[in-house]
């Protein structure tokens, strides 16, 4: 069966976006930047919430700017070529290689879990991923922690009242001080 995992940066104190939504923090060196093409490589579909879709819309046009390399290149072809369902209210049409969620965020994961293959099915942006975890569908925890700590903002894990089982299946600390740790859910 496929596993369902939520992959982001966070600030070492549990944020994804600092109190005034700048992200900027984040912004991964070469070294964090292959480990997100590697992650991507292993997804099938990524499941998103409107506002990182539209973060992420700069990758549909991304190799049309001529000073980029070729990492960021390839992680843009990567992205572009990989299939996204976005879940919004608010939206009617989306772009590229991308649709609308025709149902709910359980009944799309069965139905992509049904699939037959084996690449990962991601989960991107922090009120997505609360509603997946509420429902317990999420199997894997990727978290890039950067050393920085924001004091507020948009969390990486939901409040919830449901306690949760982790596994260290990973664990990594890079050069420029960003520590990637990778949970298995225990069920």
């Amino acid at each position: 069966m496929r596993n369902v995992t939520y992959s982001m940066v966070v600030s070492l104190d549990g944020y994804i976006v600092g109190p005034d939504g700048s992200f900027d923090w984040g912004l991964p060196d070469e070294e964090v930047f292959r480990l997100a093409t590697d992650e991507i490589r292993g997804v099938g579909v990524h499941l998103l919430g409107r506002r990182l879709y539209e973060t992420m819309l700069y990758w549909e046009t991304a190799e049309q700017n001529p000073s980029l390399d070729f990492s960021t290149l390839e992680f843009a072809a990567l992205w572009k070529s990989l299939p996204k369902v976005v879940f919004s209210t608010t939206r009617s049409e989306v772009q590229g290689n991308a649709r609308l969620a025709s149902d709910g965020l359980a009944e799309e994961i069965e139905r992509l879990r049904a699939e037959p293959t084996e690449s990962d099915i991601a989960i991107g942006g922090a009120s997505l991923a609360a509603e997946a975890a509420a429902l317990d569908l999420i199997d894997e925890y990727r978290a890039r922690v950067y050393p920085v700590l924001l004091g507020g903002g948009t969390r990486f894990f939901p409040h919830g009242e449901r306690r949760v089982g982790l596994e260290l299946i990973e664990n990594r600390t890079f050069n420029s001080k960003v520590v990637y740790l990778r949970y298995r859910v225990v069920r």
